[in-house]
């Protein structure tokens, strides 16, 4: 039963992401000055082009998209706290499933966050929400895993 689970698990991450179009960017990149990826203003979308997850354009193939955020601690450096963005395709999410959002805090304080959605350009979200059939699936699969155990 749990090879049933893991096998709908995965099934649920690809989900019907065969050509999906995801924004492409990271505030490592970004000139000086200037915020492309959304790391301190709201992540412009006219500003930015989604690209074909599969295509050459793509840094990472993928069948869904993927955003991270890292933020240091208050006082991590002279002027205060510093903020990293990357938007971009991905293949593999930690969790096994899409539509979710995962946090914690690494040992020297830096916060982090993992989002991995399904659908078009959803990447450029300033938080990534669950589809409701992600949602209804993944309850189901809970449902199921508990009744089994």
């Amino acid at each position: 039963m749990k090879t049933l689970v893991n096998v709908l698990l995965v099934t649920l991450s690809i989900g019907s992401a065969a050509a999906i179009r995801c924004y492409q960017c990271s505030s490592q990149t970004d000139p000086k000055g200037v915020d492309n990826c959304g790391a301190y203003k709201a992540f412009n979308k006219t500003q930015n082009i989604a690209i074909e997850c599969n295509s050459d354009e793509s840094h990472m193939p993928g069948s869904f998209c993927m955003k991270v955020v890292h933020q240091s601690p208050r006082g991590f450096i002279w002027d205060g706290r510093w903020r990293q963005v990357i938007r971009q395709c991905a293949s593999v999410s930690e969790t096994g499933v899409t539509g979710v959002c995962n946090w914690g805090v690494y040992e020297n304080g830096v916060y982090w966050e993992e989002c991995y959605c399904v659908e078009d350009e959803c990447n450029g979200a300033p938080g990534l929400k669950a589809t409701s059939f992600t949602a209804l699936c993944l309850a189901v699969l809970l449902f199921v895993a508990k009744i089994v155990s």
